[in-house]
């Protein structure tokens, strides 16, 4: 079990956020008139990949410090299966 959940919902931010970004950076301007010009996909899509790679840093810090988190000192299955 050395899954960490932020490392999928990492991934899984950080396409959407590009997704987002990136047709928010490359689409066409003219749908952005009813929200007075302000590009609401562009600065969404940077918040979720901004989240998407906060969640990927920790998880990836999390599994470099504890590369065997919840493994018995022996080596084996977890303690609590034991």
């Amino acid at each position: 079990m050395g899954l960490d959940i932020r490392l999928p919902i990492g991934l899984l931010f950080s396409v959407i956020g590009l997704l987002l970004a990136g047709f928010g950076a490359f689409g066409e301007k003219a749908i952005y008139q009813r929200s007075l010009g302000f590009n609401v996909n562009l600065a969404w899509g940077a918040v979720l990949l901004v989240f998407g790679l906060v969640m990927l840093i920790f998880g990836r810090r999390s599994s470099a410090i504890h590369p065997d988190a919840g493994m018995s000192p022996s080596g084996g299955r977890p303690a609590e299966e034991q």
